[in-house]
C-alpha cells in the first residue's frame, strides 16, 4: 500500500512537461505584439525555451520592424534576471539583439555590465558588439572600438572581427581602409579567408570601384583562396555595371569550367544589385532591361529592391512599369510598406489616371495582412 501511494504522489507532484514546440509556435502565430511581449516573457522563466536562439531573433526582428523599440528594450532586458547572464552566449546574444534593432546604446550597456555579473569578455562578445554597432551604421564606432577594445581587454580579434571591420569600412565607401586591414591581418599571421575577400568584392564590384575589386580578385590568386559562388556573383554585378558583355560570357565560362553553378538565388541576387546600381546611376533603360531578365528567369524582386525601384520610376515618370511593378508586389505578396504604394497612387491622380489609381486601391483592400489603408486623394 506504501509502494502504491508512494507512487501516485510522485507522480501527481511531477511537474507538467512544456513542449517548448508548442510554444515557439504560439509566439510565431501571434498577431498582437503587446501579447507576444507577454508570452515571450513568461516563456523565458523556462530554461529550454533561453537556449533557443531563433525565436529569440525572429520575436526580436518582428518588434523592431513594427518600430517597437520600447518593446524590444523590454524583453531583452527581462533576461538579465535570469542566471544565464552569467554566461558569455546569452550576453552576446542579448548584445547582437540589440544591434540587429539599431539600439546599439543599449549593446554596449550589456558589454559594460558583463563584469559586474562576473562574466567574461573574449572574442566573443567583443565581436558581437562589433556586429550591433555594424547593424547599427555606426561605421566609425566599429573602427574606434576595434582600435581600443582588444588593447585595453587583452582580446585578439580573429577572422569574424577583422571581417566586421571590413564589412563596416566597405559600408563607409572607405575602400582603402578596408584594403589596409588585409595588410593588418598579414602582419599579424592571420590569413584571410575566402569571407574576408567577398565582403571586400562585394563592396568594391557593387560600388563601382571595379579595378580596386580586380586587385582584390587577383589578391585572392596571390593567397591561394578560390572563389567561390559569391565571388563570381560580385564579379558579375560589376561587369555588369561597367557594360562588359563580353567579360561577363568569358566569366561564365571560367564558373562552368571550375564547376561553379549560378543558381537562382544568386542569380537573383545579381540581378538585384545590377537594378539597385542602375537606380544609383539613374539609367532608366539599364534597370527596364534588368526587369526584362528578372521577367524571363521568372525570378522575384528583393523587398529592399522594390522599395527603391517603384519612387525611381516614378520619379521618372515611368507611370506604365510602375503600375506592373505594383500589382506584382500585390500578386506576388512582396512585403512592402503601403506608403510606397500610396506614393504611385498620389503620382497617378495628380496625372490624371483615377481609374488606374483605383485599380490599385481596390487591389490592395484583398492584400493578405494588409494594416496599411491605401486612400483615394
Amino acid at each position: 500500500m506504501y509502494r502504491i501511494l508512494h507512487r501516485a504522489f510522485c507522480t501527481a507532484a511531477e511537474p507538467a512537461k512544456v513542449s517548448i514546440k508548442s510554444i515557439s509556435e504560439d509566439l510565431y502565430k501571434e498577431v498582437k505584439l503587446k501579447r507576444l511581449v507577454e508570452k515571450f516573457k513568461k516563456a523565458s522563466d523556462i530554461d529550454q525555451f533561453r537556449k533557443k536562439t531563433g525565436i529569440y531573433e525572429v520575436t526580436v526582428r518582428r518588434l523592431a520592424g513594427a518600430k517597437r523599440f520600447g518593446w524590444v528594450h523590454d524583453i531583452l532586458e527581462h533576461q538579465k534576471q535570469y542566471s544565464d547572464i552569467s554566461n558569455e552566449g546569452f550576453s552576446a546574444r542579448l548584445i547582437f539583439l540589440y544591434g540587429k534593432s539599431g539600439m546599439a546604446k543599449h549593446a554596449r550597456m550589456v558589454f559594460d555590465e558583463m563584469p559586474q555579473r562576473k562574466c567574461n569578455r573574449t572574442v566573443l562578445s567583443f565581436n558581437a558588439l562589433l556586429a550591433a554597432y555594424l547593424h547599427s551604421r555606426k561605421f566609425n564606432v566599429v573602427d574606434e572600438l576595434f582600435k581600443t577594445l582588444p588593447t585595453q581587454l587583452s582580446i585578439e580579434p580573429d577572422l569574424v572581427s577583422y571581417n566586421t571591420l571590413i564589412k563596416a569600412f566597405c559600408e563607409e565607401g572607405s575602400f582603402d581602409s578596408a584594403l589596409s586591414v588585409l595588410k593588418e591581418m598579414e602582419e599579424k599571421g592571420v590569413n584571410p579567408d575566402s569571407i574576408k575577400f567577398n565582403t571586400l568584392l562585394d563592396g568594391l564590384y557593387s560600388k563601382g570601384s571595379f579595378e580596386d575589386g580586380e586587385k582584390v580578385w587577383g589578391l585572392m590568386g596571390a593567397k591561394n583562396v578560390t572563389p567561390d559562388v559569391t565571388s563570381y556573383s560580385s564579379k558579375l554585378v560589376g561587369l555588369f555595371r561597367e557594360n562588359k558583355p563580353d567579360e561577363v560570357v568569358e566569366l561564365y565560362r571560367e564558373m562552368e569550367k571550375v564547376g561553379v553553378k549560378l543558381d537562382f538565388f544568386y542569380l537573383k541576387a545579381v540581378v538585384n544589385a545590377v537594378i539597385k546600381c542602375c537606380v544609383n546611376d539613374g539609367d532608366l533603360d539599364e534597370v527596364k532591361n534588368c526587369l526584362g531578365v528578372i521577367a524571363d528567369f521568372d525570378l522575384d524582386l528583393h523587398k529592399s529592391t522594390y522599395s527603391i525601384l517603384v519612387p525611381f520610376l516614378r520619379e521618372k515618370c515611368d507611370l506604365m512599369t510602375t503600375i506592373k511593378l505594383c500589382k506584382e508586389i500585390m500578386e506576388k505578396r512582396g512585403r512592402v510598406d503601403g506608403s510606397l504604394l500610396q506614393l504611385v497612387v498620389d503620382k497617378l491622380v495628380n496625372e490624371g489616371k483615377i481609374s488606374k489609381a483605383k485599380e490599385i486601391v481596390e487591389a490592395w483592400k484583398t492584400y493578405e495582412d494588409c494594416r496599411y489603408r491605401l486612400n483615394l486623394p
